[in-house]
């Protein structure tokens, strides 16, 4: 039922900054919960709205790379990632379909090396609750025979998948707009913390009880605004989609060693990304592709699966991914309990739906669905 909208936008129980996948999320949990919401997006197309819409479960060997620092607290993290996909699939279902489809993710090794590191990653994933196996060449034909001949095996997670993030936003934000959530397109300048309330400027002055910081990588900015510290930096990266292909490849798609991502929508168009670096001057609305990138990154999508090496690419464009220290942060800002903060770790469309719920249940004073201790922002302190 949707709820009668407040024409008076200057006070609400909640303000929401950041309108990507978390943002929409958390109004839709608290405008279900009966809270008047606004939604403050400064309308860039950073993160949620450039996402390929892959569900990531297993620890990338791409962020085991670049960040072994993080691997640690990604790690410990990885049975919320088994909770957010559920969340997933529980809103394909409630929503009418998102493409969603979780036949697992394989991530492919091009030497015996590769394998035996898959096979240790496997042991440890394992231990955390997720449903994996390592395949060699000739279990990997019965289930992906389209890999090219330099594959020699593969670790598959069975609870990982994909969907369509345009469907997925489309409908997640019809429903917040439903609910009576509303949503102001503006850049937030200022937040005031006070004892009874909250005043945030973003083009005029509102008031709120609680403030929720959904921005990503924008939320250390924010925080700072409100008088703490938060280290959240960008990392500006690209993807690519090809021209409609007939409908084969039904897992999501790694590399041990190499940065890709390979998925097909039902429509049969190939996404091809997995962190291939693009150039970002904050100055900028948008980040840009980066030619290099491009060229490498369909190459070795190519060289994976060769059916797919005369398709063309339509369309390619950059986003910007979001890292603090590997973790999700989710909780109040100590000494300023009116805001709260809601960034999803590593693979944050996948945390997206959780982290948010969570974020919304925490600024409801209620308890959030799974223990955010560990994710507090009194860690950076």
């Amino acid at each position: 039922m949707r709820r009668a909208v407040t024409t008076d936008l200057r006070h609400c129980d909640i303000l929401i900054v950041g309108g990507g996948i978390v943002g929409i999320f958390s109004a839709i949990s608290a405008a279900e919960a009966g809270a008047r919401v606004v939604v403050i997006d400064a309308g860039l197309p950073a993160g949620t709205n450039a996402n390929a819409g892959s569900l990531h479960v297993q620890m990338q060997s791409r962020l085991l790379r670049l960040f072994p620092e993080l691997a640690v607290n990604v790690e410990a993290s990885l049975p919320l990632y088994l909770e957010a996909v559920a969340l997933w699939v529980q809103l394909d279902a409630q929503f009418g379909g998102f493409e969603l489809v979780q036949n697992g993710g394989l991530m492919v090794a091009e030497s015996q090396a590769q394998l035996r590191f898959l096979e240790s990653k496997a042991r440890r994933e394992a231990q955390l609750g997720l449903t994996v196996d390592v395949l060699d060449r000739r279990d990997l034909d019965r289930i992906a025979d389209y890999l090219g001949p330099n594959i020699v095996g593969a670790q598959i997670c069975r609870e990982e998948g994909k969907l369509n993030p345009l469907i997925a936003n489309r409908k997640l934000r019809a429903r917040a707009f439903e609910l009576g959530a509303q949503l102001v397109t503006a850049k937030v300048t200022s937040i005031e913390a006070r004892q009874d309330q909250v005043r945030v400027v973003a083009g005029q002055s509102y008031t709120t009880d609680q403030v929720i910081i959904a921005a990503a990588w924008a939320s250390g900015d924010l925080c700072r605004m409100a008088g703490k510290d938060l280290p959240t930096k960008w990392e500006p990266l690209q993807m690519n989609i090809t021209e409609p292909a007939a409908y084969s490849l039904e897992h999501l798609i790694q590399h041990a060693e190499r940065p890709i991502t390979l998925k097909q929508f039902q429509s049969g168009q190939i996404v091809i990304g997995g962190g291939w670096p693009a150039q970002y001057d904050p100055e900028s609305p948008v980040p840009e592709v980066l030619e290099e990138s491009l060229i490498g990154n369909v190459a070795l999508a190519g060289n994976l699966v060769p059916a797919i090496r005369n398709l063309r690419v339509l369309r390619n464009w950059a986003g910007l991914n979001t890292t603090t220290d590997g973790k999700s942060v989710i909780g109040r800002l100590t000494g300023t309990e009116r805001v709260v903060v809601a960034i999803p770790g590593d693979a944050g469309y996948t945390l997206g739906p959780l982290v948010g719920q969570a974020a919304a249940a925490i600024a409801l004073g209620r308890k959030p669905q799974f223990d955010t201790t560990p994710f507090t922002p009194a860690r950076f302190r």
